[in-house]
């Protein structure tokens, strides 16, 4: 297939995750104030979407609590700092199993909830995206399980939809491309669509070149894709995704590091990217263009 450059690009900064990162980096935002403070840093060193995760802030742990991301929203839209906001909705399908013989009880750390309650935080701050993590998953982390069936993306997805919040299908692995193609077919999520593809994460699709093009072949011409990859990969998939046709997506939540020895703030990430792009001869696009593309509509909670 031949390459078709993306010369109108936007770029999505993911402001600080749900990995046990926040001890590893003084600049992890923790606090709904941080959290919010980095988000609007990066919209102004050029990125036209935040996605965001909300963590306790006294110990940084990943959380869902709804209060929390009341508040990270309502400090960005105060700031009248004009971004697309992008919640994740992939909290609340954690299984930790117990060793190889004796897998059950689950261990702590499991967070198992059911659809309403993990599309809660969408409902009430109604942000234009949200994640849809289209699959289960191994990941590196001893006996855990992301868990996402078939049946709880079809209702997740469907309340994603009826909210009128655009769901953006983080794909982890070709098969996640797959199902989320059903999705679309059953009527469950809208054509045409929106695909993080997440690169270099173990255990799915490793952040090699040519896995990364069968990614990108498996994305249907007329949806919208973005892309990363993991830590040093980061700029190179920068590069990468824009001349596949894509996107781009940095942040803290997937690389701590600008340079060898050199610990990152998101705003210098984005910073970076832009560079990267307009040095291709690509042009970073803002937040408004980013609605028009993605028949996005600006809105506040009742």
């Amino acid at each position: 297939m031949p390459l078709s450059m993306n010369r109108e690009v936007f770029i999505t900064c993911a402001v600080t995750g749900s990995g046990g990162t926040q001890d590893r980096s003084p600049h992890v935002p923790r606090s709904p104030q941080q959290i919010a403070d980095s988000a609007i840093a990066a919209a102004k060193a050029g990125a036209a979407v935040v996605h965001c995760h909300v963590r306790d802030p006294e110990t940084g742990t990943p959380s869902r609590d709804l209060s929390l991301y009341r508040e990270v929203t309502e400090r960005i839209r105060d700031s009248e700092t004009d971004v697309v906001l992008n919640l994740t909705a992939g909290m609340g399908g954690d299984i930790i199993f117990g060793d190889v013989e004796n897998p059950f009880p689950v261990q702590e750390g499991t967070d198992m909830i059911g659809a309403t309650e993990r599309v809660a935080h969408v409902a009430e701050c109604l942000p234009e995206i949200c994640t849809l993590d289209c699959g289960t998953m191994n990941f590196a982390e001893a006996d855990y399980v992301m868990t996402n069936t078939p049946g709880m993306l079809t209702a997740m997805g469907g309340m994603m939809t009826k909210l009128g919040v655009k769901p953006e299908i983080e794909a982890f692995d070709t098969g996640h491309l797959w199902y989320a193609k059903q999705l679309v077919s059953d009527g469950v999520l809208e054509a045409p669509a929106l695909v993080q593809l997440c690169m270099g994460v173990p255990w799915g699709a490793p952040d090699d070149l040519n896995t990364f093009m069968a990614m990108v072949n498996n994305v249907p011409p007329d949806w919208t894709f973005s892309a990363f990859g993991l830590g040093r990969n980061q700029m190179a998939y920068v590069a990468a995704s824009v001349l596949a046709g894509g996107n781009v997506r940095v942040g803290l939540e997937d690389n701590l590091w600008l340079d060898k020895g050199v610990k990152a703030e998101n705003w210098q990430l984005v910073e970076r990217a832009g560079t990267i792009i307009e040095n291709m001869g690509a042009r970073v696009i803002g937040p408004a263009e980013v609605r028009e593309k993605l028949g996005l509509v600006k809105r506040a909670p009742k």
